[in-house]
Protein backbone atom coordinates (compact mmCIF):
# COMPACT_ATOMS: atom_id res chain seq x y z
CA UNK A 1 0.00 0.00 0.00
CA UNK A 2 0.90 3.37 -1.18
CA UNK A 3 2.59 5.42 2.38
CA UNK A 4 0.32 8.29 3.67
CA UNK A 5 2.71 11.51 4.32
CA UNK A 6 0.66 15.09 5.43
CA UNK A 7 2.12 18.01 4.77
CA UNK A 8 1.46 21.37 6.94
CA UNK A 9 1.62 24.44 4.63
CA UNK A 10 1.45 25.04 1.06
CA UNK A 11 3.91 27.91 0.50
CA UNK A 12 6.80 27.00 -1.99
CA UNK A 13 8.90 24.04 0.46
CA UNK A 14 5.14 22.32 1.16
CA UNK A 15 4.02 22.35 -2.29
CA UNK A 16 7.70 20.64 -3.33
CA UNK A 17 7.39 18.24 -0.69
CA UNK A 18 4.08 17.43 -2.47
CA UNK A 19 5.49 17.03 -5.88
CA UNK A 20 8.36 15.16 -5.41
CA UNK A 21 6.30 13.35 -2.58
CA UNK A 22 3.81 11.96 -5.75
CA UNK A 23 6.90 11.49 -7.53
CA UNK A 24 7.78 9.04 -5.07
CA UNK A 25 4.63 7.20 -5.15
CA UNK A 26 3.70 8.46 -1.61
CA UNK A 27 -0.34 9.73 -1.15
CA UNK A 28 0.27 13.31 0.18
CA UNK A 29 -2.41 15.64 1.19
CA UNK A 30 -0.86 19.80 2.00
CA UNK A 31 -3.44 21.28 4.24
CA UNK A 32 -3.13 25.09 4.18
CA UNK A 33 -4.13 27.61 6.48
CA UNK A 34 -4.93 30.62 4.35
CA UNK A 35 -7.09 30.62 1.45
CA UNK A 36 -4.55 29.82 -1.47
CA UNK A 37 -1.67 28.50 -1.61
CA UNK A 38 2.10 30.27 -1.63
CA UNK A 39 2.83 31.39 1.99
CA UNK A 40 5.56 34.31 1.49
CA UNK A 41 5.67 33.62 -2.49
CA UNK A 42 2.29 36.09 -3.19
CA UNK A 43 1.04 38.75 -5.17
CA UNK A 44 -2.57 39.93 -4.95
CA UNK A 45 -4.69 41.90 -7.41
CA UNK A 46 -6.48 45.31 -6.99
CA UNK A 47 -8.35 47.19 -9.60
CA UNK A 48 -6.19 45.77 -12.39
CA UNK A 49 -3.01 46.33 -10.75
CA UNK A 50 -0.97 43.28 -9.44
CA UNK A 51 1.27 43.90 -6.62
CA UNK A 52 3.94 41.31 -5.58
CA UNK A 53 5.00 41.00 -2.13
CA UNK A 54 7.91 38.36 -3.06
CA UNK A 55 9.56 37.78 -6.30
CA UNK A 56 12.45 40.19 -7.00
CA UNK A 57 14.93 37.53 -8.33
CA UNK A 58 15.75 33.95 -8.19
CA UNK A 59 18.65 32.25 -8.04
CA UNK A 60 18.89 29.13 -10.09
CA UNK A 61 17.42 30.84 -12.78
CA UNK A 62 19.98 29.52 -15.57
CA UNK A 63 21.91 26.20 -13.61
CA UNK A 64 23.45 24.30 -10.44
CA UNK A 65 20.94 22.62 -8.32
CA UNK A 66 18.72 24.83 -7.51
CA UNK A 67 17.87 25.04 -11.66
CA UNK A 68 17.20 20.99 -10.99
CA UNK A 69 14.94 21.88 -8.56
CA UNK A 70 12.74 24.40 -10.53
CA UNK A 71 12.78 22.47 -13.79
CA UNK A 72 11.19 19.37 -11.87
CA UNK A 73 8.47 21.47 -10.29
CA UNK A 74 8.16 23.50 -13.36
CA UNK A 75 9.08 26.96 -11.83
CA UNK A 76 11.28 26.79 -14.34
CA UNK A 77 9.36 25.73 -18.24
CA UNK A 78 9.82 26.66 -21.87
CA UNK A 79 6.84 29.44 -21.50
CA UNK A 80 8.60 31.11 -18.68
CA UNK A 81 10.28 34.19 -19.49
CA UNK A 82 12.91 35.50 -17.75
CA UNK A 83 14.78 38.64 -17.57
CA UNK A 84 17.96 39.14 -16.70
CA UNK A 85 18.51 42.78 -15.45
CA UNK A 86 21.52 45.04 -16.34
CA UNK A 87 21.32 46.92 -13.24
CA UNK A 88 20.41 45.66 -9.54
CA UNK A 89 19.84 48.86 -7.90
CA UNK A 90 20.74 53.02 -7.62
CA UNK A 91 21.55 53.75 -4.06
CA UNK A 92 21.25 57.46 -2.95
CA UNK A 93 22.17 59.03 0.04
CA UNK A 94 20.75 62.20 1.81
CA UNK A 95 23.55 64.31 0.14
CA UNK A 96 22.21 63.18 -3.08
CA UNK A 97 25.26 61.03 -3.97
CA UNK A 98 24.36 58.25 -5.95
CA UNK A 99 25.98 54.42 -6.40
CA UNK A 100 24.79 52.18 -8.92
CA UNK A 101 25.44 48.24 -8.51
CA UNK A 102 25.45 46.60 -11.91
CA UNK A 103 24.28 42.47 -12.31
CA UNK A 104 27.54 42.37 -14.26
CA UNK A 105 31.10 42.49 -11.96
CA UNK A 106 33.07 43.71 -15.25
CA UNK A 107 31.05 45.95 -15.20
CA UNK A 108 30.45 47.20 -12.01
CA UNK A 109 34.34 47.08 -11.83
CA UNK A 110 35.01 49.56 -14.56
CA UNK A 111 31.92 51.77 -13.26
CA UNK A 112 33.58 51.80 -9.78
CA UNK A 113 37.30 52.56 -11.06
CA UNK A 114 35.77 55.43 -12.84
CA UNK A 115 33.71 56.84 -9.77
CA UNK A 116 36.55 56.73 -7.98
CA UNK A 117 39.78 56.20 -9.36
CA UNK A 118 41.78 56.74 -6.52
CA UNK A 119 40.23 53.74 -5.33
CA UNK A 120 40.87 51.34 -8.42
CA UNK A 121 43.76 48.56 -6.18
CA UNK A 122 40.89 48.00 -3.68
CA UNK A 123 38.34 47.36 -6.48
CA UNK A 124 39.95 45.51 -8.13
CA UNK A 125 40.71 42.86 -5.14
CA UNK A 126 36.74 43.67 -4.15
CA UNK A 127 35.68 42.25 -7.40
CA UNK A 128 38.17 39.48 -7.54
CA UNK A 129 37.06 38.26 -4.21
CA UNK A 130 33.49 38.22 -5.79
CA UNK A 131 34.41 36.26 -9.08
CA UNK A 132 36.16 33.53 -6.98
CA UNK A 133 32.87 32.28 -5.91
CA UNK A 134 31.68 31.64 -9.58
CA UNK A 135 31.75 27.30 -9.61
CA UNK A 136 30.29 27.75 -6.29
CA UNK A 137 26.88 25.42 -6.14
CA UNK A 138 24.77 24.32 -3.62
CA UNK A 139 24.88 20.04 -2.49
CA UNK A 140 22.19 18.43 -4.14
CA UNK A 141 21.64 15.99 -1.32
CA UNK A 142 20.59 16.49 2.45
CA UNK A 143 23.59 15.68 4.83
CA UNK A 144 22.38 12.49 5.77
CA UNK A 145 22.74 11.05 1.79
CA UNK A 146 25.73 12.58 1.35
CA UNK A 147 28.88 10.25 0.42
CA UNK A 148 32.63 11.46 -0.03
CA UNK A 149 32.54 11.40 -3.49
CA UNK A 150 29.67 14.89 -2.93
CA UNK A 151 32.37 16.56 -0.50
CA UNK A 152 34.92 16.19 -2.79
CA UNK A 153 33.16 17.49 -5.54
CA UNK A 154 32.28 20.77 -3.02
CA UNK A 155 36.17 21.16 -2.65
CA UNK A 156 37.01 21.63 -6.00
CA UNK A 157 34.33 24.19 -6.75
CA UNK A 158 34.47 25.95 -3.43
CA UNK A 159 38.85 25.72 -4.16
CA UNK A 160 39.13 29.46 -5.47
CA UNK A 161 37.16 30.80 -3.18
CA UNK A 162 38.06 28.78 -0.08
CA UNK A 163 40.72 31.23 1.32
CA UNK A 164 37.91 33.95 1.28
CA UNK A 165 35.47 31.75 2.80
CA UNK A 166 38.22 30.52 6.03
CA UNK A 167 39.22 34.61 5.91
CA UNK A 168 35.06 35.67 5.74
CA UNK A 169 33.21 32.80 6.32
CA UNK A 170 32.00 34.54 10.13
CA UNK A 171 32.33 37.82 9.07
CA UNK A 172 29.79 40.81 8.41
CA UNK A 173 29.64 42.57 5.39
CA UNK A 174 31.03 45.96 7.30
CA UNK A 175 34.37 43.88 8.97
CA UNK A 176 34.94 42.89 5.14
CA UNK A 177 35.00 46.46 3.86
CA UNK A 178 37.02 47.30 6.70
CA UNK A 179 39.71 45.43 5.56
CA UNK A 180 39.64 47.60 2.57
CA UNK A 181 41.14 50.84 1.97
CA UNK A 182 38.62 52.82 -0.10
CA UNK A 183 39.44 56.67 0.40
CA UNK A 184 36.17 57.86 -2.05
CA UNK A 185 33.74 59.33 0.06
CA UNK A 186 30.53 57.62 -1.96
CA UNK A 187 31.94 54.47 -1.93
CA UNK A 188 32.69 54.26 1.86
CA UNK A 189 29.32 56.25 2.74
CA UNK A 190 26.86 54.43 0.19
CA UNK A 191 28.61 50.81 0.73
CA UNK A 192 29.58 50.98 4.13
CA UNK A 193 26.07 52.27 4.99
CA UNK A 194 24.00 49.99 2.84
CA UNK A 195 25.71 46.87 3.73
CA UNK A 196 27.02 47.87 7.12
CA UNK A 197 24.69 48.87 9.53
CA UNK A 198 22.75 45.22 10.06
CA UNK A 199 24.83 41.81 11.01
CA UNK A 200 24.57 40.93 7.63
CA UNK A 201 27.12 38.39 6.32
CA UNK A 202 30.04 39.14 4.15
CA UNK A 203 30.02 35.87 2.09
CA UNK A 204 26.44 36.01 1.38
CA UNK A 205 26.43 39.72 -0.28
CA UNK A 206 29.85 38.53 -2.57
CA UNK A 207 27.50 35.12 -3.46
CA UNK A 208 24.66 37.54 -4.11
CA UNK A 209 26.69 39.76 -7.18
CA UNK A 210 28.36 36.37 -8.73
CA UNK A 211 24.63 34.91 -8.84
CA UNK A 212 23.77 37.94 -10.75
CA UNK A 213 27.14 38.08 -12.64
CA UNK A 214 26.50 34.76 -14.28
CA UNK A 215 22.52 35.56 -15.31
CA UNK A 216 21.50 32.89 -12.71
CA UNK A 217 19.34 34.95 -10.67
CA UNK A 218 16.86 36.24 -13.38
CA UNK A 219 13.39 37.78 -12.75
CA UNK A 220 10.50 35.67 -14.07
CA UNK A 221 7.96 37.42 -15.83
CA UNK A 222 4.74 37.60 -13.93
CA UNK A 223 6.21 37.37 -10.96
CA UNK A 224 5.17 34.93 -7.91
CA UNK A 225 1.72 34.63 -8.73
CA UNK A 226 2.12 32.24 -12.06
CA UNK A 227 4.81 30.87 -10.12
CA UNK A 228 3.08 29.55 -7.46
CA UNK A 229 0.15 28.53 -9.58
CA UNK A 230 2.57 26.31 -11.70
CA UNK A 231 4.02 24.75 -8.78
CA UNK A 232 0.47 23.73 -8.00
CA UNK A 233 -0.88 22.73 -10.95
CA UNK A 234 2.19 20.58 -11.13
CA UNK A 235 1.21 19.24 -7.87
CA UNK A 236 -2.14 18.36 -8.84
CA UNK A 237 -1.54 16.86 -11.98
CA UNK A 238 0.67 14.20 -9.93
CA UNK A 239 -2.64 13.46 -7.84
CA UNK A 240 -2.10 15.36 -4.80
CA UNK A 241 -4.28 16.92 -2.47
CA UNK A 242 -3.96 20.45 -1.53
CA UNK A 243 -6.81 21.51 0.89
CA UNK A 244 -7.01 25.92 1.49
CA UNK A 245 -8.71 27.43 4.29
CA UNK A 246 -7.78 23.76 6.60
CA UNK A 247 -5.18 25.57 10.15
CA UNK A 248 -3.81 22.68 12.02
CA UNK A 249 -3.53 22.90 15.56
CA UNK A 250 -1.94 20.17 16.83
CA UNK A 251 1.08 17.63 14.96
CA UNK A 252 -0.51 13.90 16.92
CA UNK A 253 2.02 12.33 18.44
CA UNK A 254 2.10 8.58 19.94
CA UNK A 255 5.08 6.76 21.38
CA UNK A 256 7.52 9.73 20.21
CA UNK A 257 6.46 9.26 16.59
CA UNK A 258 3.97 11.45 14.60
CA UNK A 259 1.35 9.76 13.23
CA UNK A 260 -0.99 12.91 12.23
CA UNK A 261 -2.39 16.27 12.53
CA UNK A 262 -5.00 17.58 14.63
CA UNK A 263 -7.18 20.99 12.96
CA UNK A 264 -9.03 23.88 14.49
CA UNK A 265 -12.32 22.56 13.61
CA UNK A 266 -11.54 19.38 15.25
CA UNK A 267 -11.13 16.97 12.65
CA UNK A 268 -8.26 14.52 13.01
CA UNK A 269 -6.21 13.63 10.03
CA UNK A 270 -4.09 10.03 10.20
CA UNK A 271 -0.77 9.67 8.14
CA UNK A 272 2.52 7.50 7.99
CA UNK A 273 4.61 10.61 7.99
CA UNK A 274 4.21 14.18 8.78
CA UNK A 275 5.99 17.12 6.91
CA UNK A 276 5.72 20.43 8.50
CA UNK A 277 6.57 23.07 5.72
CA UNK A 278 5.07 25.58 8.20
CA UNK A 279 6.75 28.34 10.43
CA UNK A 280 9.30 27.04 12.08
CA UNK A 281 8.74 28.52 15.80
CA UNK A 282 4.80 27.44 15.38
CA UNK A 283 6.04 24.07 14.80
CA UNK A 284 8.23 23.36 17.56
CA UNK A 285 6.90 25.46 20.34
CA UNK A 286 3.09 25.12 19.45
CA UNK A 287 1.80 22.27 17.32
CA UNK A 288 4.67 20.29 18.89
CA UNK A 289 4.44 22.08 22.45
CA UNK A 290 8.12 22.31 22.62
CA UNK A 291 8.56 18.83 23.79
CA UNK A 292 11.05 17.83 21.05
CA UNK A 293 14.19 20.33 21.23
CA UNK A 294 17.81 20.26 20.67
CA UNK A 295 20.67 22.47 21.85
CA UNK A 296 20.90 23.52 18.15
CA UNK A 297 17.03 24.70 17.99
CA UNK A 298 17.30 26.75 21.46
CA UNK A 299 20.64 28.27 19.76
CA UNK A 300 18.95 29.54 16.61
CA UNK A 301 15.21 30.70 18.23
CA UNK A 302 17.52 32.13 21.01
CA UNK A 303 20.32 33.65 19.80
CA UNK A 304 20.22 34.19 15.64
CA UNK A 305 18.68 37.43 14.60
CA UNK A 306 15.70 37.66 12.90
CA UNK A 307 14.82 40.18 9.80
CA UNK A 308 13.31 42.59 10.26
CA UNK A 309 9.72 42.86 8.95
CA UNK A 310 8.45 44.99 6.41
CA UNK A 311 5.97 47.46 5.63
CA UNK A 312 4.82 47.35 1.89
CA UNK A 313 3.10 50.51 0.27
CA UNK A 314 1.47 49.38 -3.53
CA UNK A 315 1.22 51.97 -5.62
CA UNK A 316 -1.19 51.68 -8.84
CA UNK A 317 -0.40 55.00 -11.12
CA UNK A 318 -2.89 55.56 -14.27
CA UNK A 319 0.40 57.01 -16.09
CA UNK A 320 3.10 55.18 -17.76
CA UNK A 321 6.44 55.67 -15.82
CA UNK A 322 9.96 54.47 -17.29
CA UNK A 323 13.17 54.93 -14.66
CA UNK A 324 16.24 53.94 -15.82
CA UNK A 325 16.43 51.55 -12.20
CA UNK A 326 14.33 48.88 -10.99
CA UNK A 327 14.82 49.48 -7.62
CA UNK A 328 16.12 52.87 -6.14
CA UNK A 329 17.05 52.75 -1.88
CA UNK A 330 17.38 55.16 -0.44
CA UNK A 331 19.54 55.82 2.77
CA UNK A 332 17.52 58.48 4.94
CA UNK A 333 17.38 59.54 8.66
CA UNK A 334 15.34 61.87 10.16
CA UNK A 335 12.06 60.22 8.07
CA UNK A 336 9.18 58.46 9.68
CA UNK A 337 5.62 56.44 7.47
CA UNK A 338 3.70 56.37 10.35
CA UNK A 339 5.21 55.47 13.60
CA UNK A 340 8.04 53.82 11.86
CA UNK A 341 11.18 55.86 12.06
CA UNK A 342 13.10 54.58 8.22
CA UNK A 343 16.41 55.27 9.62
CA UNK A 344 17.19 52.17 7.68
CA UNK A 345 16.44 53.45 4.49
CA UNK A 346 13.80 52.34 2.27
CA UNK A 347 13.20 51.92 -1.55
CA UNK A 348 10.88 52.52 -4.34
CA UNK A 349 10.80 49.63 -7.25
CA UNK A 350 9.41 50.55 -10.66
CA UNK A 351 7.40 47.37 -12.22
CA UNK A 352 7.41 48.91 -15.77
CA UNK A 353 9.73 46.02 -16.94
CA UNK A 354 6.98 43.49 -16.57
CA UNK A 355 3.82 44.42 -17.89
CA UNK A 356 1.72 41.66 -16.42
CA UNK A 357 1.32 44.07 -13.20
CA UNK A 358 -0.39 47.31 -14.70
CA UNK A 359 -2.58 47.75 -17.28
CA UNK A 360 -1.08 49.14 -20.21
CA UNK A 361 -0.42 52.36 -20.11
CA UNK A 362 -0.23 52.34 -16.16
CA UNK A 363 2.22 51.57 -13.21
CA UNK A 364 3.15 49.81 -10.50
CA UNK A 365 5.31 51.38 -7.89
CA UNK A 366 6.19 49.79 -4.62
CA UNK A 367 7.89 51.26 -1.85
CA UNK A 368 9.42 49.40 1.10
CA UNK A 369 10.63 49.67 4.13
CA UNK A 370 11.67 47.71 7.50
CA UNK A 371 9.25 48.09 10.65
CA UNK A 372 9.94 46.21 13.85
CA UNK A 373 7.60 43.94 14.83
CA UNK A 374 7.37 45.69 18.64
CA UNK A 375 5.41 48.33 16.41
CA UNK A 376 2.91 46.10 15.35
CA UNK A 377 2.44 43.22 17.75
CA UNK A 378 -0.02 44.69 20.12
CA UNK A 379 -1.96 47.09 17.43
CA UNK A 380 -5.20 45.86 16.89
CA UNK A 381 -8.74 47.46 15.74
CA UNK A 382 -8.97 51.30 15.44
CA UNK A 383 -5.23 52.05 16.41
CA UNK A 384 -4.07 49.61 13.96
CA UNK A 385 -6.31 51.26 11.15
CA UNK A 386 -5.54 54.77 12.23
CA UNK A 387 -1.80 53.33 12.38
CA UNK A 388 -2.08 52.58 8.11
CA UNK A 389 -4.03 55.60 7.31
CA UNK A 390 -1.22 57.75 8.66
CA UNK A 391 1.16 55.30 6.90
CA UNK A 392 -0.31 55.79 3.59
CA UNK A 393 -0.77 59.70 3.87
CA UNK A 394 3.24 59.81 4.49
CA UNK A 395 4.31 57.02 1.91
CA UNK A 396 1.99 59.01 -0.75
CA UNK A 397 3.89 62.02 0.12
CA UNK A 398 7.22 60.38 0.04
CA UNK A 399 6.95 59.13 -3.02
CA UNK A 400 5.57 62.42 -4.93
CA UNK A 401 8.59 63.79 -2.83
CA UNK A 402 11.35 61.59 -4.98
CA UNK A 403 9.03 61.53 -7.88
CA UNK A 404 6.88 64.71 -8.62
CA UNK A 405 5.26 63.32 -11.94
CA UNK A 406 3.07 60.28 -9.57
CA UNK A 407 0.98 63.33 -8.20
CA UNK A 408 -2.70 63.65 -9.17
CA UNK A 409 -2.14 60.10 -11.03
CA UNK A 410 -2.77 57.59 -7.92
CA UNK A 411 -5.32 55.33 -8.56
CA UNK A 412 -4.79 52.26 -5.79
CA UNK A 413 -2.78 52.44 -2.68
CA UNK A 414 -2.36 49.13 -0.97
CA UNK A 415 -0.66 48.79 2.16
CA UNK A 416 0.54 45.12 3.56
CA UNK A 417 2.39 45.23 7.15
CA UNK A 418 4.05 42.94 9.31
CA UNK A 419 0.29 42.06 10.99
CA UNK A 420 -0.90 41.67 7.57
CA UNK A 421 2.02 38.63 7.03
CA UNK A 422 1.78 37.54 10.47
CA UNK A 423 -2.05 36.89 10.21
CA UNK A 424 -1.87 35.28 6.38
CA UNK A 425 1.05 32.85 6.86
CA UNK A 426 1.88 32.47 10.80
CA UNK A 427 5.78 33.82 10.12
CA UNK A 428 6.94 34.08 13.83
CA UNK A 429 7.54 38.24 14.38
CA UNK A 430 6.70 38.93 10.86
CA UNK A 431 10.51 37.42 9.81
CA UNK A 432 9.43 37.25 6.14
CA UNK A 433 12.68 35.08 5.59
CA UNK A 434 13.26 33.85 8.71
CA UNK A 435 16.69 33.84 10.14
CA UNK A 436 19.14 36.63 8.88
CA UNK A 437 22.31 35.39 7.65
CA UNK A 438 24.80 36.75 9.40
CA UNK A 439 28.73 36.33 9.98
CA UNK A 440 28.06 33.71 12.94
CA UNK A 441 25.28 31.75 11.12
CA UNK A 442 25.76 31.77 7.47
CA UNK A 443 27.67 28.35 7.56
CA UNK A 444 24.71 26.73 10.20
CA UNK A 445 21.67 24.73 9.43
CA UNK A 446 19.08 23.36 11.32
CA UNK A 447 18.46 19.36 10.32
CA UNK A 448 15.15 18.30 8.93
CA UNK A 449 14.67 15.92 11.72
CA UNK A 450 14.21 16.61 15.44
CA UNK A 451 15.78 14.11 18.16
CA UNK A 452 13.55 11.87 19.49
CA UNK A 453 10.41 12.32 16.79
CA UNK A 454 10.31 9.80 14.62
CA UNK A 455 8.19 9.91 11.37
CA UNK A 456 8.25 13.80 11.44
CA UNK A 457 10.30 15.84 9.19
CA UNK A 458 10.83 20.05 8.47
CA UNK A 459 11.26 22.16 5.70
CA UNK A 460 11.27 25.51 4.96
CA UNK A 461 13.25 29.04 5.19
CA UNK A 462 13.80 28.28 9.18
CA UNK A 463 16.02 25.50 8.17
CA UNK A 464 18.28 27.94 6.84
CA UNK A 465 20.00 31.41 7.36
CA UNK A 466 18.90 33.67 4.79
CA UNK A 467 15.76 31.67 4.07
CA UNK A 468 14.18 32.32 0.62
CA UNK A 469 12.76 30.32 -2.19
CA UNK A 470 15.29 28.28 -3.48
CA UNK A 471 16.67 26.41 -0.40
CA UNK A 472 12.82 26.06 0.86
CA UNK A 473 12.20 24.30 -2.53
CA UNK A 474 15.21 22.04 -2.35
CA UNK A 475 14.61 21.50 1.62
CA UNK A 476 11.09 19.54 0.14
CA UNK A 477 13.00 17.72 -1.86
CA UNK A 478 15.16 16.30 0.94
CA UNK A 479 12.72 15.50 3.27
CA UNK A 480 11.37 13.17 0.52
CA UNK A 481 14.37 12.01 -0.36
CA UNK A 482 15.11 10.88 3.46
CA UNK A 483 11.65 9.66 3.92
CA UNK A 484 12.20 7.40 0.84
CA UNK A 485 15.45 5.79 2.21
CA UNK A 486 13.75 4.99 5.58
CA UNK A 487 11.18 3.43 3.91
CA UNK A 488 13.36 1.26 2.21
Amino acid sequence: MRKKIVIIGGGIAGISAGIFGQKKDFDTEIYEMHTIPGGQCTAWDRKGYRFDYCLHWLVGTRGGSFHKIWKETDVLNSNVKVMNQEIHSKIVDEEGNELIIYTSIDRWEKYLVELAPEDEKEINKMCRDMRKFSKMDQFENPPELRTILDYAGMVIKILPAIRIIGKFGKKTCKQYFDTFNFKSPAINVLIKSFYGEADFSALAFLMMLTWFDQNNAGYLMGGSMPLIRRMTDKYKSLGGKLLTGKKVEKIIVENNKACGISLSDGTIINADYVISAADGHSTIFKLLEGKYLSKKINEAYNTWPLFTPLVQVSFGINKALKWDYPVVSYLSKNIKVGRTSLDHGYSIMNYSFDPSMSPEGKSTIILRFESPWELWQNLTGESYTNEKKQMEADALSLLEKKFPEVKGHVEVIDIATPRTDVDYTGVWKGAYEGFLPTGKNILETLKTTIPGLKRFYMCGQWLFPGGGLPPSAQSGKWVIDLITKKKS
